[in-house]
């Protein structure tokens, strides 16, 4: 948080480390309800080999990393076919290392039909962060489209009304980025004011 690059550690102290581990394609049997649910999806979407990249396991989620370009597709079958009703909004994550993947959009959906849970992941890069909207899917996607641009800068192509919702219109940057500058806005409160972040507690 207060200048330590590359650690992972946000604590101010730049004395953490953690090791990032990106999970690989997972093996069949997937166990519980996820080997079910994969081949429901290849029967019904024809063309689930070119539009997933991978199926990852891990922590007992199912992950299904979609090219950008099919995103619109997969979600449909799987609204439409699967019962996945509910998409429980759209987050950000920005991995700065990751050339040419550095923006992530995720997607949690929920089947309130057969009491199972999936995730979507589609990856872009900040140079082109454009990701298609999924509020024709998922109406509920607005605002939380609206977050993930104002927050991560990620473009959501197709979205009715694609504006800030956080911060000002004028705002310069994305503040959820790991780019994006930390300091302080003044703000005052009935005439006290706060200092910006960096200027009020000493950790030497």
């Amino acid at each position: 948080m207060f200048g330590a690059h590359g650690t992972g550690d946000t604590s101010g102290y730049g004395g953490l480390l953690r090791t990032v581990a990106s999970a690989g394609s997972s093996e069949r049997p997937y166990g519980g309800y996820f080997d079910d649910l994969a081949d429901d999806l290849e029967r019904a979407y024809p063309g689930f080999s070119g539009a997933i990249e991978r199926v990852v396991v891990d922590r007992g989620e199912l992950t299904l990393h979609v090219k950008c370009e099919k995103l619109v597709e997969v979600a449909l079958i799987l609204r439409d076919v699967l019962k996945f009703e509910m998409c429980m909004g759209v987050s950000g994550v920005h991995y700065p290392d990751n050339l040419g993947r550095e923006l992530v959009a995720v997607y949690p959906l929920l089947s309130m039909s057969n009491n199972r849970r999936i995730r979507l992941e589609v990856s872009v890069s900040d140079s082109d962060a454009h990701i298609p909207s999924l509020v024709e899917v998922w109406a509920g996607n607005n605002w939380h489209e609206r977050e993930t641009f104002d927050m991560f800068g990620i473009i959501f192509d197709g979205h009715p009304g694609l504006t800030r919702i956080l911060m000002p219109d004028d705002w310069a940057g994305h503040p959820q980025r790991k780019d994006y500058a930390l300091g302080g806005v003044p703000i005052e409160y009935k005439g006290a004011t706060v200092p910006a972040p960096d200027n009020r507690r000493s950790y030497t």
